[in-house]
């Protein structure tokens, strides 16, 4: 589970935003804000609220609660994610398949070629 300051973090890197860039959203210098996000300052509720508005999220994602349908819209998420992996999985042993199948149509060409040489010089 990730702390709050690991999270907000993570959101400011999605936003493209610096350190610097919080800080000074925020109006407090960029030593105060690596602070936050060190987990090394307690956050006051004016200034958790003022982080979520300046990354646009809730600040009830920012803690981590989610609401039923972002469960469910993660659920699917995860489902989709699942079927793509089975997907992939299939399309590489199909494609393993072939290529052993390949691989076996060569080496017997290879033996008949091979064996239609040996007849031809007379072994």
């Amino acid at each position: 589970m990730k702390t709050i300051a690991e999270k907000i973090r993570l959101y400011r890197l999605e936003q493209g935003l610096s350190q610097e860039n919080m800080a000074d959203s925020l109006g407090i210098s960029t030593t105060a804000y690596g602070d936050i996000e060190r987990g090394k300052t307690d956050l006051t509720l004016s200034r958790f609220y003022q982080i979520a508005e300046v990354l646009n999220i809730s600040v009830a994602v920012l803690m981590g609660q989610t609401t039923p349908l972002q469960q469910e819209l993660q659920q699917l998420e995860v489902e989709k994610l699942q079927i793509e992996n089975e997907k992939l999985r299939l399309e590489n042993q199909y494609l393993r398949e072939k290529i052993a199948g390949r691989m076996i149509i060569d080496l017997i060409q290879k033996d008949a070629s091979t064996t239609s040489e040996r007849q031809r010089i007379g072994f």
